[in-house]
């Protein structure tokens, strides 16, 4: 994608938050994203910026991307988290093989897939693929999809697990419940998907050894550096990324809120005069800009040396793992300060600053934001041992 092309995204994106912002109620209400903001978002362009060049799609630098996700989650958590989810898919629909990618984009390039990674579910071996039964959780925005990527392990004729996959499936083949009803992220429609005893397609199964290795069957018709980055660094990132763009929004209206506030317990005393409330605000602002400069230095690296052909590090993929949690706690860390500061009329619902608060704690407790899981990864590296985990 060109750079002017590329400024049009971002620049379609600030002119939408206004109104995402003023929807962030009702989205939180109505427990999944409007039509109308998926339908505004996929006019901006964004849905293709990881999309395949062949197929309508940027191939734009992750970077970019994850600028897009932190701007649209400033403005709504939950929006910004369905977009993260459902703008990362395109790129791993990318590494099937390439008539899985023609039946996704043949006819529709706007088509959009949701996901549920983990193994939920349970795939048998047979003649020419695989037969698929199961129930997975937490398929963010699944409501605005019509394929859906699940994860598995396969087994056997004799019931013997020989390999983990994830599976693409038309809306056809599988259902989705209804059963989403939180305190945090609400906005995401994060139902359940369930899949009866279904045929999948040997074209239509990734396994995770491939994408761990950066060599898939999708790379032979799509060559470009994107798509020979790390599933393990692509996707967490894409986890971290919308939870620092909440931070962003609590941030922003956290000082918008103190420019008025009155504090009564002290006298009347107004919050912009008050040096304890500036300390905690710039504390919170430097973990969100920290945050951020790990995460996109990170990231960048690994895709300049993949522009450049090279082999990617493992160190580097390991230091993208750690530095991705370390974001993430950065950013709660920043939200709850802000928290701390912002006093009880803060409480009262449809406040942003709360929100915000519950979105990013929701987001924190996503399996690729275990941070002792991913510092043991990195250590267990630094001392030169063998380290074995499809999220490097």
């Amino acid at each position: 994608m060109s750079e002017q092309g590329t400024h049009a995204v971002i620049a379609g994106i600030g002119e939408l938050l206004p109104v995402l912002r003023e929807r962030a109620q009702e989205t939180e209400d109505a427990r999944r994203i409007p039509d109308a903001s998926i339908k505004a978002l996929q006019e901006t362009g964004f849905f293709k910026l990881l999309q395949p060049k062949p197929y309508g799609g940027y191939e734009s630098d992750p970077v970019t991307f994850y600028t897009a996700v932190k701007l649209i989650a400033s403005a709504c958590g939950s929006t910004g988290w369905v977009a993260s989810i459902l703008g990362v898919h395109p790129w791993h629909v990318a590494l099937f093989d390439a008539e899985a990618q023609r039946e996704v984009w043949g006819e529709d390039i706007d088509t959009r897939i949701s996901s549920s990674y983990a193994p939920m579910g349970k795939a048998t071996i047979v003649e020419g693929g695989y037969r698929l039964s199961g129930r997975w959780s937490f398929s963010s925005g699944c409501d605005h999809a019509t394929w859906v990527l699940l994860g598995a392990p396969a087994f056997d004729a004799d019931g013997k697990p020989v390999d983990f996959c994830t599976y693409l499936l038309p809306i056809a083949d599988y259902t989705i419940e209804d059963v989403w009803d939180t305190v945090g992220l609400r906005g995401t429609g994060s139902n359940d998907v369930i899949v009866d005893d279904v045929f999948v397609p040997r074209h239509r199964a990734l396994s995770f050894v491939a994408t761990s290795k950066c060599k898939t069957p999708g790379q032979e018709v799509n060559p470009g550096p994107l798509y020979r980055l790390p599933y393990g660094s692509v996707h967490p990132s894409t986890i971290t990324a919308p939870i620092i763009g909440m931070a962003q929004g609590a941030y922003d209206a956290h000082v918008e809120y103190q420019r008025e506030r009155v504090r009564a317990s002290y006298l009347g005393e107004q919050s912009k005069e008050d040096p304890f409330a500036k300390v905690r605000i710039a504390e919170a602002a430097s973990e969100i800009d920290a945050a951020w400069l790990q995460l996109t230095h990170n990231i960048d690296e690994l895709y300049q040396i993949a522009c450049e052909g090279g082999k990617l590090p493992f160190s580097t993929r390991l230091r993208v793992r750690r530095d991705q949690v370390r974001g993430t706690e950065r950013a709660i860390a920043a939200i709850d300060r802000l928290f701390e500061n912002s006093g009880g009329r803060a409480l009262r619902s449809g406040t942003p600053i709360q929100r915000f608060w519950r979105d990013a704690h929701a987001g924190r407790v996503h399996a690729a934001n275990d941070p002792e899981r991913a510092y043991t990864m990195f250590g267990t590296g630094a001392f030169g041992l063998p380290v074995e985990n499809a999220m490097v």
